[in-house]
């Protein structure tokens, strides 16, 4: 099998990020700049017609890619039948078959946050784990809803992990924006209420509520989680309006694992991805939407607040299979941080 998955290594010193958007930084960044399918697969088709052999060796390069089983089953079962009326030719062909079947697979997924102006304040809970960048994507996200004229109110919910409520205030100052926090060690669910309260009050649309970063696999942490959402619901029957959970996308089938449980115990209704561009393994966004259909809110891409942005579907399977214009030389992100 051919090196597909081979990262470049990338200078510290790396230039300013590459123009074109969110998602041309996400081109010159993913998997180092190499296309976790479309890496050498000149060197597998010259002289050969697209074939079981060639398709095998496709699979497996999905499967290491982080696609998942799911996902690889239903992208092959295409091309197989596609192959079989003697569609797919050429390399140009299988590519384009490939765009048509990812991208399918993600546009039921690609759905913004939207905040309802009926429902004020608009609760957002933000969970995910240790180093996912939850607290950072808060207030990437509070940036945005300001900018878009709504008042917004963080709350530091994660009142166990050293420093996190600082951050998070650090996030208020930057944004101009008010935090609810109690002193270290207070009941996560009694500052998120007090913070609701005090939303309430001050007319605000838009509440963030930052939660401890739970391990999935420790149930009484969990169980915390579900008291946080059954006393906003007491505060507002309908909150919280939206479970926002934060994945590192560098944890691969990890992450899918997490989301399950955490749907699991919350009812995650919109998901944000991180760190794409210190992965390897783009595919784990696929394995995602095929496995659990919920709705991909954000991307991050870097530490810069114009690295995270709305998911598109199209541009994300154009970025992972390196169709379009290639960026500038030099412009290649660094791996991600743990508080992106």
């Amino acid at each position: 099998m051919f090196d597909l998955f081979r990262n470049k290594t990338s200078d510290p010193a790396a230039a300013p990020p590459a123009p074109g958007g969110l998602f041309g930084r996400l081109r010159a960044r993913l998997n180092r700049g190499d296309s976790f399918l479309t890496k050498d697969i000149d060197e597998l088709l010259p002289g050969r017609a697209i074939d079981a052999e060639v398709l095998e060796d496709l699979e497996t390069r999905l499967i290491t890619a982080d696609v998942g089983v799911e996902a690889t089953a239903r992208i092959l079962e295409e091309l197989k039948g596609r192959v079989a009326r003697k569609e797919l030719n050429d390399r140009d062909a299988l590519l384009a078959a490939l765009r048509e079947v990812l991208t399918a697979i993600l546009v039921p997924v690609a759905k913004p946050l939207v905040i309802d102006p009926l429902r004020k304040p608009y609760v957002v809970l933000v969970v995910g784990v240790n180093g996912s960048g939850k607290t950072t994507s808060i207030g990437k996200l509070a940036r945005r809803c300001t900018q878009a004229g709504q008042k917004v109110m963080l709350a530091a919910g994660d009142t166990f992990r050293a420093a996190a409520v600082e951050q998070l205030q650090v996030w208020g100052e930057r944004n101009g924006v008010p935090v609810i926090a109690q002193a270290p060690g207070a009941d996560p669910a009694a500052v998120v209420f007090d913070a609701l309260a005090a939303a309430q009050a001050r007319g605000i649309d838009v509440l963030l509520a930052d939660t401890a970063g739970r391990l999935q696999n420790q149930s009484h942490l969990v169980e915390e989680l579900r008291k946080v959402k059954r006393v906003l619901a007491k505060a507002d029957p309908t909150a919280p309006h939206e479970v926002l959970l934060v994945l590192d996308a560098s944890q691969g089938q990890n992450a899918l694992n997490q989301a399950q449980v955490f749907n699991a115990a919350l009812g995650v209704t919109g998901i944000v991805l991180t760190k794409l561009d210190g992965t390897a393994k783009g595919g784990i966004v696929i394995a995602i939407a095929q496995r659990l259909g919920i709705p991909l809110r954000y991307i991050g891409v870097g530490e810069d607040i114009e690295d995270f942005g709305e998911f598109d579907a199209a541009e994300f399977v154009d970025a992972l299979l390196a169709i379009g214009p290639a960026p500038p030389a030099g412009h290649v992100g660094q791996a991600g941080e743990a508080g992106r």
